[in-house]
C-alpha cells in the first residue's frame, strides 16, 4: 500500500492573523528578517481578487526515466501519488506542487480539484500546469499556476515522486507545513517559526502605513510620510490615540 506522512499544522489563530496581511507585506517583512526571497517566481493568480493563507501539503515531481517510471504501473489508481497528497487534505490546507515548471503536464484536473475542494482545501499552487480549466473555474477554487494544458499529469515528461517532502516551488524551498500566503501579488512561503514575528511587525507596519496613506492623499510630503520620518512620530501617535488604536 502506498503511504505518505501527514504534516504538522500551525495554530488556527496564527493562520487567522495572517489573513489580514497580504503577500507583499509578508515578503517585505521576511526580507528584513533575512529571508531575502520568499516569493515564488512562475505561479500566478488564476482567480483575480482571491487570497489564501494555509499550511502546505507538498508534492514533488521528477523527470520521467524508464527504469524508474512506466505508465503501465498506474493500472492501479492507488499507486498515483498525486492522489495521495489530496488524501491528506484538511480544511484550509494548500497543495503546493513542484512540477519543475513543466508546461505540458496537467497535474490536477476537474475531478481531483473537486475532491480537494470537498475536503475543505483552501487552494492549489503549482510550478506548472493544470487541466480541465472550464470545469475547474466553476469550482471557484483559488489557484496559482504557470498555465493550463489538455495533457494529464504523466502524459509527457514528469511523474510524481514523493508526498510531503521538502520541495522547490517557483525557486523557493517549501517544507511541509510551511504557511502559504497568496494573493494577486503571487505566492509567498512563511516558515512557521518566523510567523509570529511577521504578524507583530506587519501590524505595526499596517498602522503607520494607514496614517501615511491618509497624509499622502492630502498631498503631504513623501519625504516626511513614507517611510514615516521620526519627526512625524508625535503626529502619528496623536492619530493613533484619536482613532482608539492602543
Amino acid at each position: 500500500m502506498t503511504q505518505s506522512n501527514d504534516i504538522t499544522r500551525p495554530p488556527k489563530e496564527m493562520i487567522d492573523a495572517l489573513k489580514e496581511i497580504g503577500a507583499a507585506t509578508v515578503a517585505g517583512t521576511l526580507g528584513h528578517m533575512g529571508f531575502r526571497n520568499p516569493h515564488m517566481v512562475g505561479p500566478v493568480a488564476q482567480n483575480r481578487g482571491r487570497s489564501i493563507v494555509g499550511p502546505a501539503l507538498t508534492l514533488q515531481f521528477l523527470p520521467q526515466r524508464p527504469d524508474l517510471f512506466n505508465e503501465g504501473e498506474y493500472a492501479d489508481p492507488e499507486t498515483q501519488l498525486h492522489r495521495h497528497v489530496l488524501y491528506h487534505a484538511q480544511e484550509g490546507d494548500v497543495v503546493v506542487v513542484d512540477a519543475r515548471g513543466d508546461m505540458s503536464s496537467g497535474v490536477f484536473g476537474d475531478m481531483m480539484s473537486t475532491y480537494f475542494k470537498g475536503r475543505g482545501g483552501a487552494g492549489i499552487v503549482i510550478d506548472g500546469c493544470m487541466r480541465d480549466r472550464p470545469n475547474v473555474d466553476k469550482l471557484d477554487l483559488p489557484t496559482w499556476l504557470r498555465g493550463w494544458t489538455g495533457n494529464y499529469h504523466v502524459q509527457t515528461s514528469i511523474y510524481p515522486n514523493a508526498v510531503n517532502v521538502p520541495i522547490a516551488c517557483g525557486g523557493v524551498t517549501v517544507i511541509p507545513g510551511d504557511i502559504i500566503v497568496a494573493d494577486d501579488d503571487g505566492v509567498c512561503v512563511l516558515p512557521v517559526a518566523m510567523a509570529q514575528a511577521v504578524i507583530d511587525e506587519a501590524q505595526k507596519h499596517h498602522e503607520w502605513e494607514e496614517f501615511s496613506r491618509i497624509k499622502l492623499m492630502e498631498g503631504a510630503p513623501l519625504q516626511r510620510y513614507y517611510p514615516l520620518h521620526p519627526d512625524a512620530n508625535d503626529e502619528y501617535q496623536a492619530w493613533r490615540k484619536a482613532n482608539g488604536i492602543s
